[in-house]
């Protein structure tokens, strides 16, 4: 007669998972789901907090209506577009270059180094990176303008002219997000086999047709991530613009969640904020479908 073996009670049951990932769980309702839900029920009603009494009526499309022929709004939306255009090229580039320089052999510790450096612009939140830039760029004594009168250049007024705002929002941008690509770009290098890249190596001296035809395929996949991700972080991109400009002067730095907060909580018309937000989130999966849709094709 064979022994049955007794295995030990460790008390678990079969909710135990459910409890272990109930709080993050319940984050995400929380901070995502729930909010973007709320929005989309308010996108479809007359919904005034600075007139409570009129109540919140349901009004079907008109708020989505109202935002279409609102040429501010597409105003905005061409200005971040504008914005995209003008800081994507340069953190691809600086983004690679910085990834090449660093994937080559014999970095050792200069490599790991590298790494925690490039971490550090990441960490740092959009309204210090604000408030840096608004040191950096000032009028009297700002870094730049220290900079220019050296080269007997003389000072500008960066963020009081259009022109000059623009420029520093993009280059504070630039220098928060250029690690972000480099270390996507980092990582796929180094999912290229060694062999064939050092077979590569030896037929072409060329380094340009080495990066590609042996190590672009890649970092396709890196590139589409940090599409992406810049284009939904572009397309919420406040707290920066806000502490520096505050969307000014003028309108020459009112991205789009610029003017989506100002309707909202300046103009208090919740409804129609909800409206354009709901439209970016669709404007976001959409570019993100056109991203893999275009990018993985080549690499299959």
């Amino acid at each position: 007669m064979s022994a049955k073996i007794a295995r030990p009670n460790r008390g678990y049951g079969r909710w135990t998972p459910f409890w272990f990932l109930a709080p993050s769980v319940f984050a995400l309702l929380a901070i995502g789901i729930y909010p973007t839900l709320f929005a989309l029920i308010t996108s479809f009603r007359r919904y005034n907090i600075a007139r409570p009494r009129e109540g919140f009526p349901f009004i079907g499309f008109d708020n989505y209506v109202n935002v279409l022929g609102d040429t501010t709004f597409w105003d905005s939306l061409l200005l971040t577009g504008r914005f995209f255009l003008t800081v994507l090229p340069f953190q691809l580039v600086f983004g690679i270059a910085i990834a090449l320089l660093l994937h080559r052999p014999g970095l050792g510790f200069l490599r790991a180094l590298a790494r925690v450096s490039l971490v550090v612009p990441l960490a740092t939140t959009y309204a210090v990176v604000g408030l840096i830039g608004r040191l950096i760029f000032n009028t009297n004594f700002g870094v730049a303008n220290q900079f220019l009168n050296t080269l007997g250049i003389g000072g500008f007024d960066w963020l009081g002219s259009p022109t000059g705002a623009f420029i520093a929002i993009a280059v504070m941008d630039i220098w928060q997000w250029t690690p972000f690509c480099a270390l996507i770009f980092l990582a796929g290098l180094s999912m290229v086999p060694v062999e064939i890249e050092e077979a590569a190596r030896l037929e072409t001296p060329s380094k340009l047709a080495l990066l590609r035809h042996v190590q672009l395929p890649y970092l396709l996949p890196g590139l589409t991530a940090i599409l992406i991700l810049r284009s939904a972080d572009v397309l919420k991109l406040f707290d920066m613009v806000f502490v520096m400009t505050r969307g000014g002067p003028g309108s020459a730095t009112d991205l789009i969640s610029v003017y989506v907060q100002r309707v909202g909580f300046r103009v208090f018309d919740m409804g129609t904020a909800s409206a354009q937000a709901i439209l970016m989130l669709i404007l976001a999966i959409l570019l993100s479908r056109l991203y893999i849709r275009i990018f993985y094709k080549e690499i299959e």
